[in-house]
């Protein structure tokens, strides 16, 4: 059962792993076969063969079938989370859309409005739906992108593991502890940007893995793309990028290609992140003044800080507390043992690329260590490990397969249940939900008083109170915020000409950059009464003329 087909400088046959001469005719086994070239007149494409290591095409509907059931099914657990009143109660979830609305709705709309503090891709995809009040509102359009997301992933984890096992047990066994996980399906739910930076690593790896395998520019051209979309959504795909091109890239010399053909095939995929990564740098610089913000957005709070393997088990910590210990544990198995055929079988060792997707826990590890207060959330791109690691313990091994396949099944089921409302990341997301009913009390102000005058806020604070106030009519064109350049500056000096308003954020992480303006000048409000407060929200109206002082708030 050999199979020859033409590729560039060689030509395909298909063997028995280990077999004799590829040019010979050999029995194989249908079930488990790799791909050998044979040179002609040049030398072997570096790469060929070793990824996919093994494929069942007869399977090759599955990640299809699992990928829909996933859309039908994320977006009934998203209705499921908007009936309960969860959709949006995480800040972060507010804060990005008001981030994609002002692009258009702000007192100075632009390209300046994306900002330099998240990276832009989320919200440039989200920038015209949600000039949609509705969609605005209830983030719904963001929300599409992440069912869509999620069920991207899911196919992709599935092909993934299909393409190196062979099994479709393994396969869907592997993508259910990804699936089902309920921290995962709340987070799709939202308009959050961590199911956006999953599907796009778990396809950019996949791609990536199709570029050392084959070369083409076609291939290595759409594997890039993903590297540099993925590379504008989420910092930990930094991370992720840079351990896909550096294990590529060793796997490719570690299978006999040569240093030189292995770094220039590397070179060519790692120039598309390495653009993007040089046009956001740009765009901060333009909007900001900063080449990078590396700061200024936390307030340093963690028993990890500058103990880096205290920050490595908070990582491991809040992993296993996503998954759970059985899981975490069957998923690095996997992980170890791919390593090792990688090691020990050379022509198979693409398969440690899907790896690098373990990449995204350096930046919650970077964080803790340098004092970022803890987030559950930022363990969540390594819940897709913990799937592809256990699809590929399970199909590791024919003889091993079904008992592995038993395990899988009780440590899903004594696991975290999906819609589980006491999941880490459901009641982290709502910490904020105290504040939110007492800055009601703010809002009912506002909206008897306000005379149409601009109101002062730092959107790197009250952002997501921006949001809360649209379902009163507030558009993001009636704040003054950072992103109102040289306004906003005066304002910081003498706020008197330039807003009638301001919004001061007293206790979340000590403060914004008001209320520290406010202590350290206390003049600042000097022409400014305190008018309402709730939920750590002062509001300030400006007095009437003939109340105010002469001298500027310095």
């Amino acid at each position: 059962m050999d199979r020859r087909t033409r590729e560039t400088a060689g030509r395909w046959c298909t063997v028995k792993h280990g077999a004799g001469r590829a040019d010979a005719p050999v029995p194989v086994d249908t079930r488990t076969y790799e791909h050998v070239i044979i040179a002609d007149d040049g030398p072997a494409n570096p790469g060929a063969g070793a990824f996919p290591g093994r494929r069942d095409r007869a399977w090759s509907w599955l990640p299809i079938c699992l990928a829909v059931a996933a859309a039908v099914g994320g977006s009934w657990v998203a209705a499921y989370y908007w009936r309960a009143g969860l959709t949006l109660s995480h800040y972060d979830a507010k804060a990005h859309l008001v981030v994609a609305r002002r692009i258009v709705d702000s007192i100075m709309p632009g390209w300046v409005q994306i900002g330099a503090v998240w990276l832009p891709l989320p919200h440039l995809l989200n920038m015209i739906p949600v000039q949609v009040d509705a969609f605005y509102r209830t983030g719904l359009s963001a929300i599409v992108i992440s069912v869509l997301s999620f069920s991207v992933t899911v196919y992709v984890l599935t092909r993934i593991v299909l393409h190196i096992t062979g099994s479709p047990l393994a396969a869907t066994l592997g993508v259910m502890a990804f699936a089902l996980n309920p921290d995962v399906l709340y987070l799709q739910s939202t308009p959050m940007t961590e199911p956006l930076l999953m599907a796009l690593t778990a396809a950019a790896v996949w791609l990536a893995c199709d570029a050392f395998h084959e070369g083409r520019p076609r291939v290595v051209r759409r594997a890039g793309l993903a590297l540099a979309a993925a590379a504008l959504t989420r910092y930990e795909a930094w991370p992720i990028v840079v351990a896909i091109l550096g294990v590529g890239c060793l796997t490719l010399f570690w299978q006999g290609a040569g240093l030189g053909p292995a770094l220039r095939r590397t070179s060519r995929l790692a120039w598309y992140p390495a653009a993007a990564l040089c046009g956001f740098l740009l765009l901060s610089r333009a909007t900001v003044g900063e080449w990078f913000v590396q700061g200024g957005f936390f307030v340093p709070d963690n028993i990890a800080m500058d103990r880096p393997l205290r920050a490595g088990v908070s990582v491991w910590w809040g992993l296993h507390e996503l998954t759970s210990y059985p899981l975490a544990v069957f998923g690095a198995l996997g992980l170890v043992g791919a390593v090792i055929t990688a090691v020990r079988h050379r022509n198979r060792a693409l398969i440690v690329v899907p790896l690098a997707l373990a990449a995204a826990g350096l930046l919650p590890w970077y964080a803790f260590y340098h004092g970022h207060p803890f987030r559950i959330r930022y363990m969540i791109p390594l819940v897709p490990v913990v799937a592809l690691g256990m699809g590929l313990a399970i199909g590791s091994s024919r003889r091993w397969r079904l008992p592995l396949a038993a395990a899988a099944v009780a440590a899903l089921a004594f696991g975290p249940r999906p819609l589980d409302a006491g999941a880490p990341l459901v009641l982290e997301a709502q910490w904020d939900t105290e504040h939110r009913l007492g800055r009601a009390q703010v809002t009912a102000y506002l909206v008897h008083a306000w005379d149409h005058q601009p109101i002062m806020a730092s959107m790197g604070s009250l952002a997501h109170y921006m949001q809360e106030l649209s379902a009163a009519g507030f558009r993001l064109a009636d704040f003054l915020h950072e992103g109102n350049g040289d306004i906003w500056l005066a304002a910081l000096v003498y706020p008197d000409p330039h807003v009638a308003w301001i919004l001061v954020e007293e206790q979340a992480e000590g403060g914004d950059m008001l209320a520290a303006l406010a202590r350290q000048r206390p003049r600042f409000l000097a022409n400014y009464e305190r008018v309402a407060e709730g939920g750590g929200v002062a509001l300030y109206r400006r007095k009437p003329r003939t109340d105010i002082g002469s001298s500027p708030g310095g």
